[in-house]
């Protein structure tokens, strides 16, 4: 009798091992990161500044792989799609918390299809123009515009984007006429701009600055209410002459509804410890992106309460995806 109970006890020790191992041996491979726009913009270049340390730390490797188009919508559609094992992720601009109130037919619901893995950043956009346009700061850019109603025009990321949203915020506010020229994320958008194609950009300050910096833009102001660390010599939009206005862009990482809680916390703790490291900390300070800690819990509700406020954000203004 004791034998055989000693066999019993014995079997379910194993079975019980058995069972916490596929938990306990994450990740055991290649790690995807989808990123819905084009390299070179926001998302790229700050979960580009990231993976080098977090794949070190997961001990495997992480794959880039941009789906640009329908500002973002397509990588969200094949993340929240992909199998919930930790194996496929999703780098989050703010831009999808302005999806659910631009565009009414989503293939999923943005608010539940995705579990909080945690925010990495929050940045400033950067206004910034062709040097062939002769506006030194906002106020110029205002009276350009109002001289030439209809002709000005200005680059985004995308229909539904934070520069779309954030320029349209602007025009409402500043009571001017321009005009949208989206392309297929924030890289194209920049070239286009450097090209002088375009005179008129409310770009992601990380991949802007460099620009700025080297003569080839010219900038004018941030979008938040506060001047960036990074660029502390360039005004923001509000003390330029538009009272009130803010507007900043945020970036986190996002996996697949019904993610193990296990998972998702290894994920964020990784994070975390990553954005620490002092090499990847000045990187995103020096690019404009400052870094933000927080649990899966924090980013829920935050993403929640973004949604929530950019729907009426964009109800008030009748802003619409064009």
């Amino acid at each position: 009798m004791k034998t055989t109970w000693a066999v019993r006890i014995a079997a379910l020790a194993v079975l019980a091992l058995s069972s916490a191992a596929p938990a306990q041996e994450y990740p055991a491979r290649t790690i995807r990161v989808l990123i819905g726009f084009s390299p070179g913009g926001g998302a790229d270049l700050v979960t580009r500044t990231l993976s080098p340390a977090l794949a070190e730390s997961l001990g495997q490797p992480l794959v880039i792989d941009n789906r640009p188009g329908a500002n973002g919508m397509i990588a969200a559609e094949l993340a929240a799609k992909s199998p919930a094992d930790g194996y496929t992720l999703l780098a989050a601009p703010g831009n999808y918390a302005f999806a659910p109130a631009l565009q009414s037919r989503l293939p999923f619901n943005m608010a539940t299809a995705f579990a909080a893995v945690g925010q990495m950043v929050d940045s400033p956009l950067l206004v910034v123009v062709h040097p062939s346009l002769p506006a030194k700061n906002v106020k110029d850019l205002v009276a350009i515009a109002k001289s030439r109603p209809g002709e000005l025009s200005y680059a985004s990321g995308g229909i539904g984007g934070s520069a779309h949203l954030a320029t349209e915020l602007f025009r409402a506010a500043a009571k001017v006429d321009l005009v949208h020229v989206p392309y297929k994320g924030t890289g194209p958008a920049l070239n286009d701009l450097i090209a002088g194609h375009v005179p008129v950009c409310f770009c992601t300050l990380p991949s802007t600055l460099p620009h700025a910096r080297s003569g080839r833009l010219r900038a004018l102001a941030v979008t938040t209410s506060k001047r960036s660390a990074a660029a502390p010599e360039i005004p923001t939009v509000a003390e330029s002459g538009i009272a009130g206005y803010e507007m900043s862009q945020w970036y986190g990482v996002l996996a697949p509804a019904g993610t193990p809680a296990a998972i998702v916390n290894r994920l964020n703790g990784e994070i975390r410890k990553a954005m620490k490291q002092p090499q990847v900390r000045a990187q995103l300070l020096a690019a404009g992106a400052d870094p933000v800690e927080s649990s899966p819990r924090d980013f829920a509700a935050f993403f929640s309460a973004e949604i929530a406020r950019w729907t009426r954000v964009v109800q008030t203004a009748g802003i619409r995806a064009e």
